[in-house]
């Protein structure tokens, strides 16, 4: 239950930040719409720990302040390798991919280190396995970047505290 509770609280405050109209009517049809989606949501069983999880909205911010300080400096370190390139005439990009292991076990560690893989720019994650991400780098030093392990050493710490909060007993495998 509480769950769909949260699951209430982000969509209402998701559908009045982007809503900006307040009036009786649209914040009916707003009550109606979210109640509807979480109707749908519960029928799909979709609400639950591995869809809302709970136990990392208290660490979940330090992350991504972590993950925005990389977003900024891969995005400079790629503005680099443009205009490094149209100046000096000399390749700076090497597009590379390799299989990089890793060492999270929970699908949804796996989901946060690929997605984040994407969003630092000069990286995109192409695939996912049971123990490695196959990933595609404009440059070789991106590659080794994340071979060094510093973005799966914090998810690992994000997810492995969230492992340890909502143990049940059951294993957790892709």
């Amino acid at each position: 239950m509480r769950y769909t509770f949260c699951l209430f609280a982000v969509l209402a405050f998701i559908w009045l930040t982007n809503s900006g109209l307040y009036t009786p009517l649209l914040l009916c049809f707003g009550l109606i719409s979210v109640v509807f989606v979480i109707l749908i949501a519960r029928r799909m069983k979709v609400v639950d720990g591995e869809s809302l999880p709970l136990e990392l909205w208290a660490t979940l911010p330090g992350y991504y302040l972590w993950l925005w300080r990389k977003i900024i400096a891969s995005n400079l370190e790629v503005a680099a390798c443009v205009w490094g390139g149209l100046f000096s005439r000399r390749e700076t990009i090497s597009p590379c991919s390799e299989r990089i292991p890793t060492r999270l076990k929970s699908d949804l560690g796996k989901v946060l280190y690929a997605n984040s893989i994407t969003l630092t720019p000069g990286t995109v994650a192409i695939d996912v396995d049971k123990d490695s991400v196959l990933v595609h780098a404009l440059t070789r030093s991106g590659l080794n970047e994340l071979k060094q392990g510093d973005m799966e050493k914090q998810i690992l710490a994000l997810t492995e505290q969230h492992a340890v909060a909502g143990t049940t007993g059951q294993k957790n495998e892709c």
